[in-house]
């Protein structure tokens, strides 16, 4: 079984077991990590239940596992012939979450 979440602006495809890394969430470590923000619920051998655009009653749960802070990289700006040349760093700010648990909402009705 996998999800697919949205934390932040980004999209994360989850099992259970899985560690990711997210932006920064304001959860101490060792806190439970809970989303009902699931776009889709895969099981396999069964249909895969898509969201409009989250799956109703769908929950993904996990534990804060640290925050750290991600690589480092170098945004450099410059115009030419102007004489104009800025460097800067940038480290994101990171958290480390395990996922222990996908529970899938309600599966949606066909009717025809």
């Amino acid at each position: 079984m996998y999800a697919i979440i949205k934390s932040g602006s980004r999209q994360y495809q989850v099992q259970p077991e899985t560690v990711i890394e997210v932006n920064r969430l304001a959860l101490e470590q060792g806190a439970a990590f809970e989303t009902d923000r699931v776009l889709l619920v895969d099981d396999e051998g069964k249909d895969a239940q898509v969201g409009t655009p989250y799956v109703a009653g769908a929950k993904v749960t996990g534990i804060v596992l640290e925050h750290l802070r991600g690589k480092k990289i170098i945004v450099f700006k410059q115009k030419r012939r102007k004489n104009y040349k800025r460097t800067r760093g940038h480290r994101q700010e990171l958290t480390r979450v395990r996922i222990d648990k996908i529970e899938a909402g309600k599966a949606a009705s066909k009717e025809d």
